[in-house]
């Protein structure tokens, strides 16, 4: 497939029906005749329906009564174009090993649409179970189908708009007045990047970002995208009680303090005892677990201990009012059986939403692991916490967790970027946990050796810690049942912006992403949600949707080289690569500016000239250049102990206290990077101004600059 023939993939209208059964009563319900002389029935009625998610459903049971009166109700969601059965099988409860008492079945299609009826299943030769049967057509559906942005994110964008003018005005105060902007349109859409890398990502983007609060730029941002390590700090700082009424100063002491000890000690045995206790909640609710609940309860309770029941949704009274930049999340699905490296899809999570733009397909924050089928919630289950995310998006540390835990490994020695390519899906994708449509009868029957292998997998050197099967995240597919078609582009714009395949592939693996363009497995019952940096290490994805129409992107990259003057475009340039080819607008990334400019603290990169809607880019490196002979910009450290503090490599030091599987940093080594990108951010501050300056300029030459909202009206409903 040529790039220009790509097209976007999405979701078709489908009609669903409503099959509502209300249980009434049950006559002369019997065990036959030696039965009924040694116990009178305690009788129940199960429901099922193959064809249905979530398809198993029973009363409760009635001590003691032959005639029993239930008047329950439940339903299901049905897929109109299939061959519906309901089964009705009436039970009776016993201390030990509940007794089947009859089977009866029904075929839905007897049924009208909008009709009721009253039906008697007769149960062996005298009993009977009466049943008010109806259907009817769904209406709104729990998904949103669109490419255009949420209503709440609009309005947002209006009010941050807003504020983001006045503080632009403010930044720039000494510039002419022909260079400020003196409408909305002519307000720039500003984007900053965090890259991913443990907690040197995280520790590093705590310094990025008191740089930007301090200096007013982050006043001037729109939105906040992370990746993996850089994703805990925007949730420890978003989770913030203070913030943003306080900048991130406060919050970064905080910060150091908390992971100055090591976390493993939270795999201490009474700490391991409550987590199998949550996971065995958590599975008993219908919902799959894997190790990644377990490593995001370990972030969790690390970083943000006294907010562990804080949920995304509750982000929403940070921005509400454009007060802060919309704050953005990712994580990847990945497919059973298909490298990361060739597929993956971007998942993005913001307080508002969550989805993916890929098939224009959306939910609120609230129904993410919820079960859906046909777009609609057949159920609904609590929100998720905030540390269950955490753990998603940075899952690659739970995939490699023997790593984090130092243990022997063939793999021991390489860095996690290097290690993750060699992860094949076999090694990540475990088999699907008993899912709660079979019988939950073998459910319970499971329980009891579940927590038994998980509590013995913390205490011996068991198959958990020796491969990576089990450890990805997983939740239940919210497309299932979905119809999907290649009908819509991607990108509104031209193929204006796509290079040849060579040339894409002169500076990346040309079997890289070869498969992005083949859509999600909508009859898998749940997907596997893995860290973004399996397949590369910056969040340009959430930052490159159209609608979003960025004119700006501040990229920070944390991902770890092989020395600190390797060259530092590798995640940047298979980002364009991605970007490429899905017909997004990119500035050209030349590799040869290494050779040219050297090893700088970042570096820009604009469009050409007459590429429109193109963003600018300047890309923050993680190295120690300046810091080494300034305290602060333009003033020089003048004593041997700041320098001395300064003296230190990133990469080059084995000894490094900033490895990728570092979980423990001192106080030393946070301050060293914390200031370390500080002072980056802040000796870069007039680049950054220039290239708000230059985005002012094209918004007013440009009467078109604006968000793209695609003219998709088949595609949309009017959910959200």
């Amino acid at each position: 497939m040529s790039l220009s023939d790509h097209r976007k993939i999405f979701v078709e209208q489908q009609m669903s029906h409503k099959f509502k059964v209300k249980v009434l009563r049950a006559e002369n319900v019997t065990k036959g005749p030696f039965g009924d002389l040694l116990d009178t029935p305690d009788p129940y009625v199960e429901l099922f329906i193959p064809t249905s998610p979530e398809s198993r459903k029973k009363t409760k049971h009635i001590d003691n009564d032959i005639n029993p009166e239930w008047n329950e109700t439940f339903e299901f969601i049905l897929d109109p174009n299939q061959e519906n059965v309901l089964e009705l099988t009436l039970m009776d409860a016993n201390y030990v090993v509940d007794e089947t008492l009859g089977i009866a079945s029904y075929a839905i299609s007897k049924l009208k649409v909008g009709q009721t009826e009253v039906v008697s299943f007769l149960i062996g030769k005298t009993t009977n179970v009466y049943c008010q049967l109806s259907l009817e057509e769904c209406s709104a559906m729990d998904l949103r189908f669109s490419l255009d942005l949420c209503h709440k994110e609009k309005l947002y964008r209006q009010q941050r708009c807003d504020r983001v003018m006045l503080s632009i005005k403010k930044l720039l105060h000494m510039e002419k007045p022909s260079l400020l902007p003196s409408s909305a349109h002519e307000v720039p859409v500003i984007a900053v990047l965090g890259s991913g890398g443990g907690f040197r990502a995280m520790v590093g983007f705590s310094g990025v970002m008191k740089a930007l609060y301090e200096s007013g730029v982050l006043d001037c941002v729109t939105y906040v995208a992370g990746l993996s390590g850089s994703t805990w700090y925007m949730s420890t700082l978003y989770s913030h009680p203070e913030f943003p009424t306080k900048g991130p100063e406060q919050i970064n002491s905080e910060l150091m303090n908390r992971v100055n000890s090591n976390p493993l000690k939270l795999l201490l045995p009474q700490h391991i005892t409550n987590y199998v206790h949550a996971l065995w909640s958590k599975k008993s609710t219908g919902q799959p677990v894997t190790f990644t609940d377990i490593f995001g309860m370990l972030i969790g309770e690390t970083l943000i201990p006294a907010r562990m029941d804080n949920k995304l949704s509750d982000f929403q009274e940070k921005i509400n009012e454009g007060q802060a930049p919309l704050p953005l999340f990712t994580c990847l699905h990945v497919k059973p059986d298909v490298s990361e490296l060739k597929f993956a899809d971007w998942v993005e999570f913001s307080p508002y939403e969550i989805g993916m733009a890929k098939y224009g397909t959306f939910m609120t924050p609230d129904l993410f692991g919820s079960k859906f089928f046909r777009g609609h919630v057949v159920k609904k289950h609590n929100e998720n916490p905030l540390h269950f995310l955490m753990g998603v998006w940075g899952s690659a540390f739970s995939i490699l967790f023997n790593r984090v835990l130092g243990m022997n490994d063939v793999t021991k020695g390489c860095t996690m970027e290097e290690e993750l390519e060699q992860i094949r899906p076999e090694h990540i994708l475990g088999e699907d946990s008993l899912d709660n449509d079979e019988d939950p009868r073998k459910e319970e029957e499971q329980q009891a050796s579940w927590m038994q292998r998980m509590v013995s997998s913390f205490f011996s050197d068991s198959v958990l810690f020796k491969t990576r099967e089990g450890r990805a995240g997983k939740v239940h597919n919210f497309m299932l049942g979905l119809s999907l078609n290649n009908d819509v582009p991607f990108s509104p714009f031209s193929d204006h912006f796509s290079y040849m395949d060579d040339e894409i592939d002169a500076v990346t693996d040309p079997f890289e992403f070869d498969r992005i363009y083949e859509p999600l497995d909508v009859k898998s019952r749940k997907i596997h949600v893995v860290d973004s940096g399996l397949t590369f290490n910056l969040p340009f994805p959430l930052i490159l949707r159209p609608q979003r129409g960025i004119d700006l992107i501040i990229s920070f990259d944390f991902s770890a080289r092989p020395s600190d003057s390797s060259p530092p475009f590798k995640e940047l340039l298979l980002a364009e690569k991605w970007a490429r080819m899905n017909n997004l607008p990119f500035p050209k990334i030349d590799p040869k500016v290494f050779d040219r400019e050297g090893l700088k603290e970042c570096y820009v990169f604009k469009p050409n000239k007459g590429e429109r809607n193109c963003p600018t880019v300047i890309h923050f490196v993680l190295v120690n250049i300046d810091f080494r002979t300034f305290k602060a910009p333009g003033v020089p450290r003048e004593t041997d102990k700041e320098r001395e503090l300064a003296d230190f490599d990133i990469f080059d030091d084995p000894e490094s206290p900033f490895s990728t599987f570092n979980f423990q940093y001192s106080n030393q080594a946070f301050t060293q990077l914390h200031d370390l990108m500080e002072f980056n951010t802040l000796n870069n501050i007039e680049v950054i101004k220039e290239a708000i300056i230059d985005s002012i300029l094209y918004r007013k030459e440009t009467s078109s600059r604006c968000s793209v909202a695609l003219p998709l009206g088949k595609v949309q409903n009017k959910k959200l």
